[in-house]
């Protein structure tokens, strides 16, 4: 990547001015992904003194804003209770300490990574994201949502509800990306199951949640029928990480994992 210009905004206002000023024009998160793009950015755009790292929580939910580091998320205590701690166990697993020390909630959210460990447990909770210009959403209609119009990605909001969850990550060394990744969650007798690193993009299994949460009892050969459809309805490839076919049968193991888990610890 290569940067003509830079520019420390002191407000939220006056860097989306910067921003809609020339198409070529980025915002900076923390800067962690920057390398894996080749784009000529005229103004690369600096938001430390805006004042988004800020973290919040309130009777019903935990706020984060979109300077917080991953490493400040990944120690947040309250966040550890939810779902059995899956958003700080996809966190954790996210290269070294000095990496969470530098990327933030919002670059690693704003950026849509295929290879993200944290989108894929949020995903599995009720979480919304807050935008300069578009306001509020889920996450999921943030993830699908696609505007002409430029933004800022202001904060993350993760809702406190009871529930369990199960994330795990499948990479080839420590200090890799992920070959896969699956989280399932149960809240309100509801299941979640969302699988990414596909290589695509995490994403729910519709059609898999659909069936099984449409059952009136979970047993081994719902949740056989359940991974089955689930690994059927998403779209699975090959890259360098590995092929199409071995990601299809760690995607089998993981769900099936995590739908037995959630559901032993419920009963």
């Amino acid at each position: 990547m290569e940067i003509v210009n830079y520019f420390k905004a002191q407000s939220v206002e006056e860097a989306y001015k910067k921003l809609i000023e020339n198409p070529s024009n980025l915002i900076i998160g923390g800067g962690a992904w920057l390398r894996l793009s080749s784009k000529i950015v005229e103004t690369a755009i600096d938001l430390e003194h805006v004042g988004l790292n800020k973290i919040v929580e309130t009777d019903s939910s935990i706020e984060f804003d979109a300077s917080v580091t991953l490493r400040e998320l990944e120690k947040t205590e309250a966040l550890k209770k939810l779902f059995g701690g899956i958003v700080n166990k996809g966190v954790n697993g996210i290269m070294g300490v000095a990496l969470r020390n530098l990327a933030t909630v919002g670059g690693s959210i704003f950026g849509k990574y295929s290879f993200s460990d944290f989108i894929t447990p949020l995903l599995a909770m009720n979480t919304e994201v807050e935008l300069y210009k578009a306001g509020r959403m889920k996450l999921e209609d943030f993830l699908k949502f696609k505007s002409k119009e430029k933004d800022i990605l202001l904060k993350l909001i993760v809702q406190k509800e009871e529930g369990l969850g199960y994330y795990y990550k499948m990479k080839k060394t420590g200090l890799d990306f992920a070959v896969i990744n699956v989280a399932v969650s149960l809240s309100n007798s509801k299941f979640k199951i969302v699988v990414g690193a596909r290589p695509s993009l995490a994403a729910y299994a519709l059609k898999a949640m659909e069936f099984i949460n449409n059952q009136k009892q979970i047993t081994k050969e719902i949740i056989e029928e359940t991974v089955s459809i689930a690994v059927n309805e998403l779209k699975f490839g090959t890259n360098s990480k590995a092929s199409k076919e071995y990601r299809i049968e760690l995607a089998k193991v993981y769900i099936r994992r995590g739908l037995n888990e959630v559901t032993n610890n419920e009963n």
